[in-house]
């Protein structure tokens, strides 16, 4: 069985026997696409009912070499274990390759936060001569300017931008909504790409309206842009673990360190509950003393 004709039939089921949102459907096919694209690079050359647990393994291991979360690789190996669950329910396969594996032991702890002039040192490492150095330079503006999830950001649509107005319209979580407020350098570079870069670049049918395309004309991967940010990082001379979500969580810290409402940063983030978005939120005990010196009753006219 084809890779692709397993996928569309595991998006049918999705949609038509789940109901799942169009969103979640999505995200579960690429946690399928990245096992095949993984499958491909190692030279396997297997089929989708032919994998065996030690393949899913080693992409599992490939995953946490490159530095991805915890609770992200738990993702992935969820979406994957719906795939061959389906595959089973389908009679596709007699024995369930996921069945016995477990995904890593996550704990609820607060990602590095990059300071403004570590984001600045990270751009110029991006080089502007190259065409996609500008979509680069694009996508790093964005993730920093708008906290979005990287895979709101490799789902991003052309008729999702309302640059002109300042805006970009985000589809998250369950296929809710959200209108975000961009800057002036993030539309700047996005125009630039949009004009100049993109036009340039193949492009395969069914991606038209994606924002973000690779060299052979699809989307980005999670794992491409997480590759794109982490070289950058290195490039920069920083040590910390950079991801895409390390800029969403600097975005989150460095507006509360600026002053803005937490459920302002919740509505941006795009979190269900403030109690989620306040992990983002953590601040040195410097920071805090400060705010307390300089706002408490207590300590006026001291």
């Amino acid at each position: 069985m084809k890779w692709a004709i397993a996928i569309q039939e595991y998006e049918d089921y999705l949609l038509l026997e789940r109901g799942f949102a169009r969103n979640s459907i999505e995200a579960y096919r690429r946690d399928v696409l990245l096992l095949e694209q993984f499958v491909t690079m190692k030279g396997y050359e297997v089929m989708p009912e032919e994998i065996k647990p030690f393949v899913i393994e080693q992409l599992m291991i490939w995953l946490s070499e490159l530095g991805l979360a915890a609770t992200s690789q738990s993702r992935i190996l969820s979406g994957l274990k719906g795939f061959y669950k389906f595959l089973f329910i389908e009679s596709y396969i007699t024995i369930d390759p996921t069945l016995l594996l477990e995904g890593p032991k996550t704990s609820r702890h607060l990602p590095d936060t990059l300071s403004f002039e570590e984001i600045e040192a990270i751009l110029k490492q991006i080089d502007l001569s190259e065409p996609l150095g500008v979509r680069n330079r694009a996508i790093i503006e964005l993730l920093y300017a708008s906290g979005m999830r990287v895979s709101e950001l490799t789902s991003l649509r052309i008729s999702s931008l309302f640059l002109d107005l300042g805006y970009i319209r985000v589809i998250g979580k369950g296929d809710k909504e959200r209108l975000i407020p961009v800057g002036a350098d993030a539309i700047r570079f996005m125009q630039q790409y949009l004009k100049h870069i993109r036009p340039q670049l193949p492009l395969k049918k069914g991606f038209e309206d994606i924002v973000f395309l690779n060299r052979r004309g699809a989307d980005l991967t999670r794992v491409m842009i997480f590759l794109i940010v982490k070289d950058l990082a290195a490039l920069a001379g920083i040590e910390k673990t950079v991801s895409p979500h390390t800029f969403r969580h600097s975005f989150a810290t460095h507006l509360l360190e600026g002053g803005a409402d937490l459920m302002v940063i919740k509505d941006l983030l795009g979190h269900e509950s403030i109690t989620t978005t306040e992990l983002y939120t953590h601040l040195d005990t410097e920071y805090l003393r400060n705010a307390i010196l300089k706002f408490h009753p207590r300590n006026q006219n001291q």
